[in-house]
């Protein structure tokens, strides 16, 4: 291997997905990937399928059935 195919191989890099929104269908309340919800032991950065499935929205209650992808 030459030092040019060394440079060409990636250098562990992985490929990023980017941080989601979710929202309450119930009273609209944002889950944001990228900030979590501390406030209930979800740690910033985690996405929505790590979301336990007993969470709930701190607003009103609604399970995380009751959340659709917001776009």
């Amino acid at each position: 291997m030459t030092k040019g195919d060394q440079e060409a191989e990636p250098s562990g890099a992985v490929e990023t997905v980017p941080f989601a929104k979710w929202h309450c269908v119930t009273c609209g309340h944002i889950y944001d990937e990228a900030l979590g919800d501390p406030d209930t032991g979800v740690a910033p950065g985690t996405r929505w399928a790590d979301v336990p499935a007993d969470w709930y929205c701190p607003d009103c209650g609604a399970t995380k059935e009751d959340y659709d992808l917001y776009r």
